[in-house]
This record gives structure tokens, sequence and C-alpha cells, in this order.
């Protein structure tokens, strides 16, 4: 958004096809590295209470709820490693936002700052939705499962249908 907002013209040049392969490829391989250690974590975890699940899908935090073994371990891993997965790609969009605040408060023009703020508005606005929502669901504690179902539902159905 940075590069489309506060250089239009060099947006080509900038991200070429070996970028957006070079990010794709990334975030496949953080993705994978993510789901292979919580995975390896959870084999060696027993279930002994009843396996049904009632949430909306089948989710870590649901899971480590299901166990009867000492998942402190698995709580460290996912505060740890889903604190890094979570702070860096927030730190980059704020950071981003800055930069183009910063360009939009020297426009001359009205228009053109109204265009700009609608076109970034609606973005930080569901970045902040979906963000407050996995901070709620991973990184706080809460003994009311109707509200982790809502959240999942929230980051997983709404955030996605408001990404503009």
């Amino acid at each position: 958004r940075y590069v489309a907002v506060c250089h239009p013209l060099h947006y080509p040049t900038i991200m070429r096809g070996e970028l957006c392969v070079l990010l794709v490829a990334g975030s496949w391989i953080v993705s994978f590295v993510h789901a292979l250690l919580h995975t390896l974590l959870l084999v060696r975890l027993s279930f002994c209470v009843d396996s049904t699940i009632n949430h909306f899908f089948c989710e870590l935090t649901v899971l480590l709820k299901l166990s009867c073994s000492d998942i402190s371990l698995n709580e460290l891993v996912l505060f740890t490693e889903g604190g890094i997965l979570f702070i860096l790609p927030l730190g980059s969009i704020l950071g981003s936002y800055i930069c183009i605040g910063a360009v939009i408060l020297r426009v001359p023009t009205t228009k053109r700052l109204s265009k700009a703020f609608s076109t970034c508005g609606s973005h930080l606005f569901v970045v902040s939705l979906y963000y407050s929502t996995l901070a709620s669901v991973y990184f706080f504690s809460s003994s009311w499962d109707s509200k982790d179902i809502i959240a999942s539902v929230m980051y997983t159905v709404v955030t996605p249908m408001l990404n503009p």
C-alpha cells in the first residue's frame, strides 16, 4: 500500500514479479514451519477427556484445552512464536501507514487527501479488526467458549469479507 499510495509511478519497478514470488514463497514457508511446529508439539500430548470439539473449527487453543497432559511447552511456543508472527507484520503495517500519513499530510489538495484516507482507512479498519480478534483469541485467556467461537468466525469469515 505504501508504494501504491506514495510512489504510484515506481510501483511496477519496485514490485517486480520476482519480488511477488519471493513474498508468496516466504509466507508459504513460514506457514508450513508454523503448522509443523505446532503439529509436532500436539502429537506428544495425550487427550483423555471427551474428544468433541465444540468450536467453529479445529483451533489450536481448543485442542490444548482438551489435553490432560502438561501443555506449558505448547503455551510457551504459542506465545513466543505467535507474538513474533503477530508483532512483525503489525509493525510493518503500522510503519507503512506512518509513512503514508507523513506523505498525505504534505498533500496540498483536500481531494487527494480524502482519496488517500478513503483508500487507507478501510484497510486500516480491517487490519485493526483482524489483529484485535487474533489477540483476544490467542493471547488473552478466556473462560467463555462462545466468545472464542465468535472471535474465530470474525477473523476467518468476516475479516476476509471486509478486506478491500
